[in-house]
């Protein structure tokens, strides 16, 4: 026989005051130095975007985007080359 558990998961925010609302989304906020979540409901997620601002990791290094040899060297000849033709028209 098979048995299956269904775990919901509350809203933190409204456990709180004892109220009983099925959390739909996740909070993460920084305290003492660590990264934490709260399970949240839309309600209250979208009450803690308005109020606070995202969280950012600038610990890791931002990964550059990587631009090919073609795109590079077309890149720096379009300017050169319609600011001499340019140049060149005007004599």
């Amino acid at each position: 026989m098979v048995t299956e558990v269904f775990t919901r998961k509350y809203c933190d925010p409204h456990a709180v005051r004892e109220e009983k609302v099925e959390a739909t989304e996740v909070i993460q906020f920084a305290w003492e130095g660590a990264v934490r979540e709260v399970d949240s409901c839309e309600e209250c997620f979208k009450e803690h975007e308005t109020r606070y601002e995202p969280l950012v990791d600038y610990s890791r290094p931002v990964k550059k985007r990587r631009v090919t040899k073609k795109a590079a060297a077309a890149s720096t000849d379009k300017p050169e080359g319609s600011d001499s033709d340019a140049d060149g028209d005007d004599d």
